[in-house]
Order: structure tokens, then sequence, then C-alpha cells
């Protein structure tokens, strides 16, 4: 099992900047990829940034160029930096890992309970 602990969420003002951050608790050098997701009230949970293990970023077309997520292998940590943010951004934001486990091998997804983030005047 792995367990991922979100924080860094917050209230902040349109046009602002906030960082995620999401530890691990484990090493995360043998982990798949590692993601970030949202959901909004009334709303589906959506990908928002996802990293996969020795590439780069994949974001959704709502948040590029304004979001980076970037993985630190030594600190088992992911980040998601936001900047120029949204009333639309408004959600609880989740973060994923993925992992190749069993035999045969297969993609298992670890959550962790999420952190609120609010942009709002």
């Amino acid at each position: 099992q792995v367990q991922l602990v979100e924080s860094g969420g917050g209230l902040v003002q349109p046009g602002g900047s906030l960082r995620l951050s999401c530890a691990a608790s484990e090493s995360i050098s043998s982990i798949y990829s590692m993601g970030w997701y949202r959901q909004a009230p009334g709303k589906q949970r959506e990908l928002v940034a996802e990293i996969i293990s020795g590439g780069s970023g994949n974001y959704a077309d709502s948040v590029k160029g304004r979001f980076t997520i970037a993985r630190d292998n030594a600190k088992n940590t992911v980040y998601l930096q936001m900047n120029s943010l949204k009333p639309e951004d408004t959600a609880v934001y989740y973060c994923n890992a993925r992992r190749l486990e069993g035999m045969p091998p297969k993609l298992n997804d670890y959550w962790g309970q999420g952190t609120q983030l609010t942009v709002s005047s």
C-alpha cells in the first residue's frame, strides 16, 4: 500500500498562485506515474496533470501553461505548482500514484485524502 498525504490547499484570489504537495510513504522512484486529479461539486473527478517515471508532465487542456507538475524522487514527493488561478479551478485536489504490481503485472491506483482549493475574491 502506498500512503499519500496532500497539503497546500486553501483560499486564493483569482490570478494568484499556490503549490500543492503530495508526500508518499515510500520511494516513488519505482512508481509508474504520479498525478493530480480534481473534483468540483457535482462533477466527475478529472485528471489535472500526471508525470510518468522518467518522462515529462501531461496536462489537461484547461491548465496547460498555468500548472506545472514535478516529482522529487529523493523526497518521495510530487508537487503541483498552480499559477494564474481561476474560480473554475476550485475543487478538491487528489494525489494519485499508479504502480505496477502482481503477476501478471497490472497498474494499481492509490489516492490521497484530498485537499481543498478555493479560488475566490
